[in-house]
């Protein structure tokens, strides 16, 4: 096998055999092929697409590239749940201690930021000691102590995935159905999980802009799932504008643990309690999705969730001081306000430009060595439908250096569009749910 075969074959439309995938797999983990000829194939995926067989090879091949985790032993079913990505989408740290407070098992392993998008490890990484490199040994002590570990992939779990997922992040190969799949679906399976809920996001800031693509994907993930042995369900949920109020690492983490004491954005709040209630009904807590709802809202209101969220951090190092004051978190040294140019009302977003802005700050990663700032951030204060006066505020930017602040000031300037009518439809939170 040539890799360079392979690239023109797939660059040609050409189908790949699951043996050359897995060959192709193996190799590059092994280090045997560099990274421009993978990213060279990659790009011919995002071109080109993959067949469904296509699709199952290469989830198989990312999947066995490592181990996989065995939890059977522990008691209580073992669910996780999976977002595509977007701006401000925290939900990870508010659903995984509800549903560990409420006797399930949740072995989350998560990714870092793609693209615009933020990612769970960052954000918990923003909490001072807080360890995601955990060993195997060590997650499942967790685990097996408090019903929820977070961690970032071992060398042990799918490192194919670990290898190309930085590769994606940092060379346009985000957006492709094909390739998140197999991302997504390797991680998951390798979790030891029963059954996975999965946000596939969809609209300006989401990697699937229309609603058709996200479907697709959807299904895509669930079908793999399914074919696999587990419960899966999928919610399309909105990405036109920021989820919450806040983008950024410590400012999500604050966020979040405002959502846990009972408060935060309603927006938030909603998808949390709406994703743990599928979690809870498909790990067979609850027998309908209403009462997961209501499980999901009694656990944040008794201080339950809370109290999990505080072990979790206790268990992986982390500073618990800051689940009591989120103030402890890293602050940016800077602000500065975008103010509307003109008075009406809040017809779009480009949702992405927030996230790229939040980027250019220093809250993501534009090459795979880059350190992230936790402190820095976008605070959003009005959504789409809000009345508006020229002048007043749409979001801040939190920024600890002037170096580009002029880049991501123009992005947020030009990320509102205000027109004189309201908005006769808001977009819905949640469009659809595919897999039941």
């Amino acid at each position: 096998m040539r890799a360079v075969d392979l690239i023109r074959r797939k660059r040609d439309s050409g189908e790949l055999t699951p043996e050359e995938i897995q060959q192709l797999i193996a190799a590059y983990t092994q280090g045997d092929i560099p990274d421009y000829q993978m990213s060279a194939w990659l790009m011919a995926i995002v071109l080109r697409g993959m067949s469904r067989p296509e699709i199952a090879a290469l989830t198989e091949a990312m999947l066995h590239s490592g181990c996989v985790l065995d939890f059977s032993d522990l008691a209580g079913r073992k669910v996780d749940k999976h977002s595509t990505g977007g701006v401000g989408d925290k939900t990870s740290l508010v659903i995984a201690p509800i549903i560990a407070a409420g006797g399930l098992k949740v072995p989350m392993i998560s990714g870092r930021g793609l693209g615009h998008s933020g990612g769970t490890l960052d954000k918990l990484e923003s909490i001072p000691g807080f360890n995601v490199n955990l060993t195997l040994a060590e997650f499942r002590r967790v685990l097996e102590t408090c019903g929820c570990a977070l961690i970032g992939q071992t060398a042990e779990i799918a490192p194919a995935d670990k290898k190309i997922y930085a590769l994606r992040d940092v060379t346009g190969t985000v957006e492709s159905p094909a390739l998140i799949c197999a991302s997504i679906m390797s991680k998951k399976l390798a979790e030891g999980i029963d059954a996975l809920v999965l946000d596939v996001k969809t609209g300006s800031g989401a990697f699937m802009k229309k609603i058709e693509d996200a479907e697709n994907l959807a299904g895509l993930l669930v079908e793999t799932g399914k074919r696999m042995g587990k419960k899966v369900v999928a919610l399309i949920t909105d990405m036109n504008q920021p989820l919450g109020r806040t983008a950024g690492n410590a400012l999500e983490v604050a966020e979040s643990i405002e959502v846990l004491a009972g408060g935060g954005p309603a927006d938030l709040r909603e998808l949390c309690l709406e994703l743990a209630a599928w979690m809870f009904f498909l790990g067979e807590r609850v027998k309908t999705v209403d009462e997961g709802r209501k499980l999901s809202a009694d656990l944040i209101a008794s201080g339950a969730a809370r109290a999990k969220f505080r072990e979790i951090v206790a268990l992986q190092g982390g500073d618990v001081r800051v689940v009591d004051d989120p103030r402890r978190l890293a602050r940016a040294r800077q602000s500065l306000v975008i103010n509307s140019a003109a008075s009406g009302y809040i017809a779009a977003i480009q949702c992405e430009q927030l996230g790229v802005a939040s980027v250019v700050l220093g809250g993501g990663r534009e090459k795979k060595e880059d350190a992230i700032d936790p402190a820095v951030g976008l605070e959003f204060h009005k959504r789409i439908g809000d009345a508006v006066k020229r002048g007043d505020p749409l979001c801040t930017l939190h920024y600890n250096s002037d170096t580009r602040l002029a880049e991501a000031r123009r992005l947020a300037e030009t990320a509102y569009l205000i027109e004189p009518e309201k908005p006769k439809s808001l977009p819905p939170l949640i469009h659809r749910v595919i897999g039941v």
